[in-house]
């Protein structure tokens, strides 16, 4: 095991995130990381990049609480399947992204291992440049759910896993 991979996972148990290490059958949509059940499971044989488990851990972790039992396989179709809405996902895939850079910077290793140059469709290195400038996305959502830090601000985090529903019990 890698020592990106040993820091990631050290954070993930500290941060009571969880998920198991074992093998994955079939097709995954990152190597070797995969939810299943609301558990992230990883597969270190099969794992390319070790910051694509922060970046499935972020879904678990920006998932609206009520929902985060369906996370399972392909997260986007099981969610449209059981009625989630499409703009509230794709809320969550942009703070998941942020997420995970909070995450790699708490953690104390380079951008490049989470926004690594075989991922994000060939745009690691913008992505990497705008949340080095102060820009990005997704964590002004981070931000309304409460997960950063007040005095600080992104990517200072006070809270991990959210606990903030989109839903209120007057919607």
């Amino acid at each position: 095991m890698s020592q990106e991979t040993q820091a990631i996972l050290t954070f993930l148990k500290q941060i009571g995130l969880p998920f198991e290490l074992a093998p994955l059958q079939g097709k995954t949509f990152l190597p070797g990381v995969k939810l299943v059940a609301s558990r992230l499971v990883i597969d270190e044989e099969q794992l390319l990049y070790p910051g694509d488990i922060l970046h499935e851990a972020g879904h678990y972790a920006v998932c609206d609480p009520q929902d985060r039992h369906l996370l399972d396989g392909d997260i986007y179709k099981n969610g449209i399947t059981h009625g989630r809405m499409k703009d509230r996902m794709h809320g969550e895939e942009m703070a998941a992204i942020a997420w995970s850079v909070a995450a790699i910077q708490h953690i104390g290793l380079p951008l490049e291992v989470v926004l690594h140059a075989d991922g994000y469709r060939g745009a690691s290195s913008s992505l990497i440049k705008a949340f080095r400038e102060g820009g990005g996305f997704g964590y002004p959502l981070l931000n309304a759910w409460d997960m950063t830090c007040p005095e600080q601000g992104f990517p200072v985090m006070q809270r991990w896993i959210r606990e903030l529903s989109w839903m209120t019990p007057e919607s």
